[in-house]
């Protein structure tokens, strides 16, 4: 049975042909096809203006992305039999990429189902379904994880504010078995627990793993602040890279007993100390006490979650990155990210750099970073490129 049209206005079928998957209300030719008579979530057949046939996709006619393409292969709609293909495409990448089974499993538009989101803890998983036709889906979704990734216990964490733009409620729920209070995975040879149900977005920020394996190379020589350390991944990791002394600062206390506990876990109570509070508070504080580091480590939220936010996001980056310098000794390592895809890679090193200037510091760029494998770019989509890590040196002005 052919599912229903999606018709395209004229000559906006150019970005699907180049490979994007997103359709926005504006392209849709609403005289042909009403978005009123399509269903939240509901699976279509996408035509051009000229009535070419372009692929299936799931549609939302509330949202301002009304549609995305799911695939290009006539004769393979969105059926259970196409998650399972999909969900087994993507593990088999994650089990030639990783040893343990510690990652993001599934990543949306990179892996070829938009909206879709799975982190693997060993045998739980914790999903997120972020657009209306996975919501729609979601029984044939954990049924094909079922099948192929046969996990213990699945979580559902639908808790996050891209629902609002779908029109799709926020719930959390437990789908299959018992969720544990917390779990462990290790990360380059550290161990952690973290908590799925009450931490942060999925649990873990699996997309840092790459990043934060460089810091052996560094030598982690003196003092290390963490900033927004969350649970101590990169703290954690610091020390175990031969930091005598780290310290973990985050606004949560529930982090910062994470923070302790991952500590204890590896054996490195008396060489990671935590303090709560903002951090552009505690950053000031710490200056105006005289205290120093040799490595600064700021791996904050997104400043920048829409475009038009942009500019204040921008100084937001540079008021942060102008405070962490200011408590580098000469000579010492500045880690810095930003999950804000809104800004570029170049506009980010630009932002740190003026950073540095009014810092009274030179920058020597060392190395610089993205999302781990585990979260594939899509060549044709840049907004599944989002992730930037800088490794910089603070030298005296030239």
């Amino acid at each position: 049975m052919p599912l229903p049209p999606l018709r395209l206005k004229k000559d906006q079928e150019r970005r699907l042909l180049a490979g994007h998957l997103w359709i926005y209300s504006n392209e849709i030719d609403t005289e042909a096809t009403p978005l009123r008579s399509f269903e939240s979530g509901e699976a279509v057949e996408v035509h051009s203006y000229s009535g070419a046939w372009l692929g299936y996709a799931q549609v939302n006619p509330h949202s301002l992305i009304t549609a995305r393409l799911v695939s290009r292969q006539r004769g393979r709609p969105p059926t259970p039999a196409l998650w399972v293909e999909r969900i087994t495409r993507a593990l088999d990448l994650r089990q030639r990429l990783y040893d343990k089974p510690f990652y993001r499993l599934v990543f949306g538009e990179g892996d070829g189902m938009p909206g879709l989101t799975v982190d693997r803890y060993g045998p739980y998983l914790v999903v997120q379904l972020t657009t209306a036709g996975m919501e729609r889906v979601r029984p044939e979704l954990i049924a094909a994880l079922e099948q192929v990734v046969r996990p213990e216990a699945v979580w559902l964490c639908n808790d996050v504010a891209v629902r609002e733009l779908e029109a799709l409620p926020s719930y959390v729920e437990t789908l299959l078995g018992t969720v544990p209070e917390r779990v462990e995975l290790e990360e380059n040879g550290v161990r952690f627990q973290v908590s799925l149900t009450a931490g942060q977005k999925t649990g873990w920020f699996f997309d840092q793993a790459e990043n934060r394996s460089r810091l052996g190379r560094y030598r982690m020589r003196g003092r290390v602040l963490d900033v927004f350390s969350y649970v101590g991944a990169w703290g954690i990791g610091a020390a175990m890279c031969g930091a005598p002394e780290v310290l973990c600062l985050d606004a949560s206390a529930t982090a910062l007993e994470g923070v302790t506990r991952n500590a204890a876990l590896n054996g490195l109570e008396g060489r990671v100390r935590t303090r709560r509070g903002d951090a552009f508070g505690v950053l000031k504080e710490l200056a105006e006490a005289g205290e120093r580091f040799d490595t600064v480590i700021l791996d904050p939220p997104a400043f920048i979650k829409r475009r038009r936010d942009l500019v204040e996001g921008t100084q937001a980056y540079q008021r942060l990155n102008r405070l962490g310098l200011g408590l580098l000794n000469q000579g010492g390592l500045l880690v810095t990210s930003s999950c804000s895809f809104h800004l570029d890679a170049a506009g980010f090193l630009r932002t740190v750099q003026r950073a540095s200037r009014r810092s009274g510091f030179g920058l020597q760029l060392l190395g610089s970073g993205g999302q781990g494998p585990d979260h594939p770019i899509h060549p044709a989509i840049p907004e599944t490129a989002y992730l930037k890590t800088l490794f910089l040196r603070a030298t005296a002005l030239i």
